[in-house]
C-alpha cells in the first residue's frame, strides 16, 4: 500500500489523502479520485470514475461492485507503474464528469 501511495503522491503532488470509512481516500481539487483497500491477499486501488476509463479498462476489476472498478495487486512486483499512472491521469482528466455513466 505504501508503494501505491507513493506513486499517487508522486504523480499528483497536490493530491490530498483523507481517511473515510477507515481507509485512505485520495482527493484532487476536492474531488474523489481513488481509495486503497486491503483485502486478505491483495490490495485494491478503486476508482469512483472507472466507468469512464478507456485506455486500460480491461485491467480494471469490478467484482461484486456496480460502479466502482479497481486495479488489484497481490505483490509489489505486480504493479505496472506505467499502467497505474496512466489510469490515475485518465481519472484525473475525467474527475469532473458524473460518477455514473
Amino acid at each position: 500500500m505504501l508503494n501505491l501511495q507513493l506513486l499517487i503522491e508522486h504523480t499528483f503532488p497536490k493530491m490530498v489523502m483523507k481517511y473515510k470509512w477507515r481507509i485512505p481516500c485520495f482527493y484532487l481539487d476536492n474531488r474523489p479520485i481513488c481509495f486503497l483497500n486491503q483485502s486478505k491477499d491483495y490490495v485494491d486501488v478503486a476508482f469512483w470514475h472507472a466507468s469512464h476509463v478507456v485506455k486500460h479498462a480491461g485491467q480494471l476489476v469490478s467484482e461484486n461492485r456496480k460502479k466502482i472498478k479497481s486495479l488489484r495487486y497481490r505483490s509489489v512486483e505486480d504493479i505496472d507503474d506505467a499502467v497505474f499512472i496512466n489510469v490515475l491521469r485518465e481519472v484525473e482528466y475525467i474527475k469532473n464528469t458524473s460518477f455514473l455513466k
